[in-house]
């Protein structure tokens, strides 16, 4: 049997998440059902991330063992060709040691939260970003977000229901930016080790209401400090989180 790695993009607005779930259809789902198909093998896959439903992935990572005759340059246009009409795009695959594991050999993930910040929603991007029609203090949520980055107990962005052994993290970058594609779009980016449950919504939620002036901007310290939710911001909605980059 061989480990296969494939990497995939999708738009998460029609998927309850990328984990299976009982109340909608899930990525894991459409990946494992299209790969039986194609091997005529009973198919289990291990994914880099548990995105949550809603959540989008530019680069997403999952693993599997088979011994399909599928050549491995040809298994992403294979996978495409099932997948036609669905938000999911497999855009490489490759061979890698027996004891590769997309989620527990990766060192490092890169999120992108994209804020639509103007009085008038934009329909062509409100699948992909949150509204918020009050103006924002960039140069504020800029200097917030430099408070997140060095490895701290990041419990007070941990959204309930969170299982991880250990709250700490190390946040390698955390920038805010004007988008260059839309004057009206701000983007949060933020790489870490590995982050809690709905991490990088709170830190974005933070950082909006830091923008807004609810939060003072040289709190955040202080509020990683205390390791209580209640004191950070509010938890963003998915539709404006992209997994943009797995670090191996």
């Amino acid at each position: 049997m061989k480990n296969i790695a494939v990497k995939i993009m999708y738009d998460g607005t029609m998927y309850h998440g990328w984990q299976f779930q009982n109340n909608g259809i899930t990525v894991q789902e459409r990946i494992e059902t299209v790969l039986s198909e194609l091997t005529g093998q009973k198919v289990s896959v291990t994914g880099c991330s548990r995105t949550d439903a809603g959540v989008h992935a530019l680069e997403y990572v999952f693993n599997f063992k088979s011994d399909t005759k599928i050549p491995i340059e040809r298994l992403p246009y294979a996978i495409n060709n099932h997948l036609m009409g669905d938000s999911i795009s497999a855009t490489s695959a490759w061979y890698e040691a027996d004891d590769f594991n997309a989620r527990f050999s990766c060192i490092g993930k890169r999120y992108i939260y994209k804020i639509w910040n103007s009085t008038i929603q934009n329909p062509f991007t409100s699948k992909y970003t949150w509204f918020v029609p009050y103006n924002l203090d960039i140069e504020k949520m800029k200097l917030a977000a430099n408070d997140f980055c060095g490895t701290y107990d990041f419990s007070a962005f941990m959204a309930a229901g969170g299982s991880q052994k250990t709250t700490i993290r190390t946040i390698r970058a955390c920038e805010v930016r004007q988008s260059l594609e839309w004057n009206e779009q701000i983007e949060i980016e933020v790489e870490a080790d590995a982050f809690l449950y709905n991490m990088v919504r709170i830190i974005a939620g933070t950082l909006v209401e830091v923008g807004v002036g609810r939060i003072p901007e040289d709190s955040i310290r202080q509020i990683i400090e205390s390791c209580d939710r209640r004191r950070a911001g509010m938890t963003a909605p998915p539709e404006g989180l992209f997994l943009k980059k797995i670090f191996y």
